[in-house]
């Protein structure tokens, strides 16, 4: 047995004695630590700031493009932000314990379905030091251990935040190891995750890139909580109002490009596209966006580059955007349905009973109605915070908070019941 394998077994022993402990621990207990570590994040602002800068800047030195550098840098408003969000999934209700249904049989059987936690979830991500905090505050929200294993570029940031992390949960006098973070760049120690480190780790969930997402799918051998990626759309209905929708599309691809709500293929019907396509076209040209568009957006937006069958297929993650104009919303939706990862998509409409419509045909985790794709986020729906967006059937879909990281148990109440 190496060393690492070692110590990864030893983390994995470690989160599951602290996830009993946690899974008893009172609500409120639980709360005190979230608050707590809030306050710890924006008093240590400087040294995260530090701490992040040297991530920033080895990353920078590794060559790494600027829209990821953006998904790894922590400025005073994101910390704050991420204190925030702490702050608010504290607020979040409690999801432990609550009875989602109860009912009686015809037996007479006092039957109810409650809340409980998963137990150990693996957490692998990539670049953004703010999962760190997001991800520990709703594993303890929901009454989960974790251990987490982040990018080795934001290996200096993360350390920093789990330390605080830590000590919050000391101060609240809960297990420490109820959070820990694998504090070596080595792959090797994915890997291990991915074997469920001799059964301690029961869910698997992976943030970041498609090549990540699918090696977790590929090796894991326990349950995984994933999305692919965000292959997003915004349609723009031919009732489509051309203010509204220039604010929304301007917003969805270039609010910032590197998240996975941003849109990534703008899709327009014909019988509106010469009213509404040149002036977005322009508002995103001169936003630093490079259009790449069908033979009839070419014709509308001069220069455009001529799109290929991959830009479909694309998740930028950086200032470009599909375009394609469209019969009406019927081919809008075979183009979602054929290329799209079931992520999010947005219409743009004044007719209601068309927007509607969309909503009903879309299969996806998160359909929006006049609004931009990137309110896909757990902090916009109010969950404080999320792990990730799910594009599971199972289990959970969409934004992934805090009662979404629960499970459920029966619990049956009798009176000396006995079956014939």
């Amino acid at each position: 047995m190496t060393d690492l394998t070692a110590r990864m077994l030893d983390l994995g022993r470690r989160a599951r004695a602290a996830a009993a402990a946690l899974r008893e621990a009172p609500a409120a207990a639980r709360t005190r630590a979230l608050a707590l570590l809030a306050e710890k994040l924006k008093a240590a602002e400087p040294a995260l700031l530090d701490a992040n800068a040297r991530d920033v800047e080895a990353a920078r030195a590794s060559g790494m493009a600027e829209a990821q550098i953006d998904r790894l840098l922590l400025t005073p408003a994101r910390v704050e932000g991420m204190a925030q969000a702490v702050a608010t999934i504290a607020a979040v209700p409690d999801p432990l314990g609550v009875e989602t249904e109860r009912w009686t049989p015809a037996n007479g059987l006092d039957i109810a379905r409650v809340r409980t936690p998963i137990g150990v979830l693996g957490v692998i991500y990539e670049s953004r030091p703010n999962v760190t905090a997001d991800a520990a505050a709703l594993c303890i929200r929901s009454g989960n251990a974790a251990i987490l294993r982040c990018g080795s570029d934001c290996l200096q940031s993360s350390l920093a935040i789990a330390a605080l992390i830590a000590e919050a949960l000391a101060e609240a006098s809960l297990p420490a190891d109820a959070i820990q973070l694998v504090d070596t760049p080595d792959r090797h120690a994915v890997g291990l995750m991915l074997t469920g480190l001799d059964g301690a780790i029961d869910v698997i969930v992976p943030r970041g890139g498609k090549s990540l997402v699918a090696r977790v799918q590929a090796e894991a051998r326990t349950a995984v909580l994933s999305h692919l990626e965000g292959l997003n759309h915004t349609y723009l209905h031919r009732s489509a109002d051309l203010e509204t929708a220039r604010a929304i599309v301007l917003n969805a691809k270039m609010r910032r490009v590197s998240v996975c709500g941003a849109t990534e293929t703008l899709l327009v019907d014909r019988a509106a596209a010469q009213h509404l396509l040149p002036p977005i076209a322009a508002d995103l040209i001169a936003a630093g966006c490079e259009l790449r568009g069908d033979a009839e957006a070419q014709a509308l937006v001069p220069g455009m580059v001529p799109a290929v069958e991959s830009d479909w297929l694309t998740e930028y993650l950086a200032p470009m955007l599909a375009v394609r104009i469209v019969e009406d919303m019927d081919a809008a939706v075979d183009h979602i349905a054929r290329y799209g990862s079931g992520h999010t998509e947005a219409i743009v409409a004044t007719d209601q009973a068309a927007a509607e419509r969309f909503a009903s045909k879309i299969d996806s985790a998160i359909v929006l109605i006049n609004a931009s794709t990137q309110f896909a986020d757990g902090g916009e729906f109010g969950f404080g915070g999320e792990i990730g967006i799910s594009t599971s059937r199972l289990h959970a879909r969409g934004p992934v908070g805090a009662e979404q990281l629960t499970t459920y148990k029966y619990v049956v109440r009798g009176q000396g019941q006995i079956r014939p």
